[in-house]
């Protein structure tokens, strides 16, 4: 299939052949569902944590005699029946990262991408690259794309003052090829590719 390819100041570059096998899937939402909530799990600090019987500092001595009081038997204040005590199964610092075999990343990324073509919510440029670092510029540029929500992609090396400038605009986002990713292409309207990025992309999973 065939892209057309845009420059920053919205001037037609040409066109692009795009590779079937990595843009022309058909949407599966279980697969990209999957990749989503790998991604996340893997974000998860794991850090919240409960005090067990072990964690609570406090006399090891028995609260009272076993028998002659008519109360329940107690072995411990460190139980949790009592105030201050411990909590039962309660959260631990813990992983909550899952596996996901290479060949679902792989197809979750390319059903990404073929679902941003399909809807047209993809938008080859010629170069990610800008004059100036001043946020202004490129702002200016991006809405005479039409681009309000969107990620974009480069290729190799990003260019410094494209970053930038990039920076300060709300709900853009600037990826080098490497780390394109399916939650982040799902997060934004809008999928940017460079040239350079497309073929790296075909490259990679075709």
């Amino acid at each position: 299939m065939k892209a057309l390819v845009k420059t920053l100041d919205n001037q037609d570059a040409g066109e692009i052949e795009l590779d079937e096998s990595v843009f022309g899937l058909e949407a599966r939402a279980d697969i990209l569902a999957r990749a989503v909530n790998w991604q996340l799990a893997k974000r998860r600090s794991g850090n919240h944590k409960v005090k067990q019987v072990g964690d609570i500092r406090g006399t090891t001595k028995k609260p009272y005699r076993q028998k002659g009081t008519g109360r329940a038997r107690q072995g411990s204040l460190r139980s949790p029946q009592f105030r201050g005590g411990a909590v039962i199964f309660g959260p631990v610092v813990r992983s909550h990262a899952f596996d996901l075999t290479k060949k679902v990343r792989r197809l979750a990324l390319k059903t990404a991408l073929s679902v941003k073509q399909g809807e047209g919510k993809l938008l080859v440029l010629e170069a990610a690259a800008a004059e100036s670092h001043k946020t202004k510029a490129l702002a200016a540029q991006l809405v005479g794309l039409g681009l309000t929500s969107a990620l974009v992609i480069d290729g190799g090396e990003l260019d410094v003052n494209f970053v930038r400038a990039a920076a300060n605009i709300p709900l853009i986002d600037v990826l080098p090829q490497e780390g394109a990713n399916v939650y982040d292409i799902l997060r934004r309207d809008t999928l940017v590719l460079t040239r350079r990025a497309v073929e790296a992309l075909e490259a990679r999973l075709k």
